[in-house]
């Protein structure tokens, strides 16, 4: 059906000259870990630092408190770290977003949860575990994948399951959070391709190319989800 459209609009054709994207592999299999900032933190922590004003309280993120720390500071009176199993010494709950036993309610006032939705399956029972542990008026601040390479990181030890779009993201938090949500995309042709091929940001000529936004283009999903008082 697409086709069927696209191939009676006419349009000027721009030259393109593919050079090293004709290769095969990526420039780092790493995401750009290995080269500096990946395309995804940037837009992640742009995200924070819009919202920073509602990392406050007892505060609780995903593997340790760098985001909380950094975007809450004084703000914080708790720092609190959730991971899904024992030996991480910075934890301060063991528990499983799918099982909400494991998990403390109506606990928390602001829960970061970046990057972490793509890895789970039971995807729908996460979001409910995440909407437990926050306090009446408690709020979520999560980003999960869109266009994106496979995490072999994550994928070797607990599973890359899925890849999102605001479609989805509607879908998925607002049947749960009655307090509102707020889904905003991040990403453009540009950074989409970088990502893929493991571009770091400082290997762009002007970093600033990364902040026009097409939303054809969903590198980044961002979410403010609140739980009603």
């Amino acid at each position: 059906m697409i086709w069927t459209i696209l191939k009676h609009v006419v349009s000027k054709k721009i030259t393109v000259n593919f050079g090293d994207l004709s290769r095969t592999k990526p420039v780092s299999s790493l995401l750009g870990c290995d080269r500096g900032t990946p395309m995804d933190r940037y837009y992640i922590e742009q995200f924070l630092e819009n919202h920073s004003t509602l990392i406050k309280g007892r505060v609780l993120e995903v593997g340790d408190s760098s985001y909380s720390r950094r975007y809450g500071g004084s703000n914080c009176s708790a720092f609190e770290v959730l991971h899904a199993t024992p030996g991480n010494r910075k934890a301060t709950f063991v528990g499983d977003l799918t099982t909400v036993s494991t998990l403390p309610a109506n606990a928390i006032d602001c829960f970061i949860c970046t990057q972490t939705f793509n890895f789970i399956y039971d995807v729908q029972k996460a979001v409910l575990g995440a909407h437990y542990l926050l306090k009446p008026g408690g709020v979520l601040l999560a980003t999960v994948g869109g266009i994106s390479q496979i995490s072999r990181y994550d994928m070797d030890r607990w599973g890359d399951y899925w890849r999102f779009t605001t479609a989805s993201v509607k879908k998925l938090f607002e049947p749960v959070f009655a307090g509102g949500i707020e889904i905003e995309s991040f990403g453009n042709v540009l950074a989409a391709c970088a990502f893929l091929q493991g571009i770091a940001v400082e290997d762009l000529p002007d970093k600033a190319l990364l902040d026009e936004n097409d939303p054809n283009y969903q590198l980044l999903i961002a979410i403010v989800a609140r739980k009603r008082q």
